[in-house]
């Protein structure tokens, strides 16, 4: 049986949930997550086909981000080096998984991540305080 995006079984009450329709449907289809994971060397990306003939670029493994400093406006490649803590999930920093929200310890300094690197195939940045070795 696949991942399954339905709403709960149960209602707020506790009380079961009648389903709309007999069977499942193809819209109502997920996927599992990307978990996409740091990289010290190369970088892959798959290409997903999605409902309405569009594409997702997935990120599976990155080593980059485009970090933006607020106070500048300036956008900058910079190679991610760790991550430091992720507020989804305390795990995910331990095992090298970067979301939407992680912050990130970059050659320009610390960052959080505002893009979904599984959803999106990029990681985009906003850096949070300067490294002093600049």
């Amino acid at each position: 049986m696949g991942i399954y995006q339905w709403r709960d079984r149960k209602k707020p009450s506790g009380g079961k949930r009648r389903y709309y329709y007999k069977v499942k449907r193809k819209y109502a289809a997920g996927r599992p997550p990307t978990h996409t994971t740091l990289s010290a060397a190369e970088e892959e990306r798959k290409l997903l086909r999605v409902r309405g003939g569009n594409y997702k670029i997935r990120a599976k493994r990155v080593a980059f981000a485009v970090v933006s400093n607020p106070k500048t406006g300036e956008a900058k490649k910079a190679r991610i080096l760790r991550i430091v803590e992720t507020p989804a999930h305390r795990e995910y920093a331990r095992r090298g998984i970067i979301v939407k929200g992680a912050v990130i310890d970059t050659t320009l300094g610390k960052a959080v991540v505002t893009s979904r690197p599984g959803q999106d195939g990029v990681v985009n940045a906003v850096l949070l305080e300067e490294s002093k070795k600049q």
